[in-house]
């Protein structure tokens, strides 16, 4: 499914963030051991250049491979004239044993930070990365008795998303999942390529677009807006909910969840 109006549309963490999130879980922890890794690909995932696919060649790093075990969790960079490490979500999803050979990740382009020059590089260009994978992921346990689930994502949070739903989770036919994915407008929404394998294997895609213009017929306004006005919580106790993105869609949408009953513990985060 590829989006567009109507006919005439980096997930990463740096450390002095972390302390914002110290309540949900501890901050990834600064790596002991660095390798490096050579580029394989990298180009724009967006149609105004926003975000960039970066991809790295793992085939001879079967170990850092091996350590990617749950959809969300985050590789440690370190990245020149940066003075501390940046940890970016890894959007593929966590490979079978010797059926992968790379990492893959969207990164915002945003100049001036230090993830902005992993856009620039090309193919071969060997970057400093940690020696495995850190965090502990989607916790998916904890609501794998859940029949309905609810995936909220804003702008770059939809790359851990995308290793969620590619590593299998919602094709289970007893479970309804509904994305409500939020970004500025259709050039800035990620990974559209990829929808209809998505809705094929069971999520339902509720694209919000706080600034479209005037012919779009979707969702407007933010996630949160967009949820409360569909909102529809008939048992709290068979629901999950899975959550990346921007800081204040997910306060918002953690407390109207709690409030409809919804246990803090079924509303996951990956970090």
């Amino acid at each position: 499914m590829l989006l567009r109006s109507a006919p005439r549309r980096l997930h990463h963490l740096r450390p002095h963030h972390l302390s914002t999130a110290a309540a949900l879980a501890a901050a990834p922890p600064t790596p002991t051991e660095w390798t490096t890794a050579p580029v394989a690909s990298v180009g724009a995932a967006t149609a105004d250049a926003s975000l960039f696919h970066v991809s790295l060649d793992l085939s001879s790093r079967a170990d850092l491979l091996a350590s990617h075990v749950a959809a969300g969790q985050f590789l440690p960079f370190r990245l020149p004239a940066a003075p501390y490490p940046i940890f970016l979500a890894i959007s593929s999803s966590p490979p079978a044993p010797g059926l992968a050979s790379s990492f893959d990740f969207l990164v915002k382009r945003l100049p001036g930070t230090p993830s902005a020059c992993l856009c620039d590089l090309r193919p071969g260009d060997l970057v400093h990365v940690g020696g495995s994978v850190v965090g502990r992921g989607f916790e998916v346990g904890r609501i794998a008795d859940a029949r309905d689930v609810l995936v909220f994502a804003t702008g770059s949070g939809i790359s851990p998303i995308r290793s969620l739903i590619e590593s299998g989770f919602g094709e289970n036919e007893n479970i309804d999942v509904k994305l409500f994915y939020g970004v500025r407008n259709l050039q800035r929404m990620a990974y559209q390529e990829r929808f209809t394998n998505w809705e094929s294997s069971g999520i339902k895609i509720i694209p919000v677009l706080s600034r479209p213009d005037d012919q779009w017929t979707g969702e407007r306004g933010y996630v949160q807006n967009a949820f409360s006005r569909m909102k529809k919580v008939v048992n709290p106790s068979s629901m999950g909910a899975i959550l990346c993105g921007h800081k204040q869609m997910s306060e918002e949408i953690t407390r109207a969840l709690v409030a409809d009953g919804v246990p803090k513990d079924r509303i996951l985060t990956n970090f």
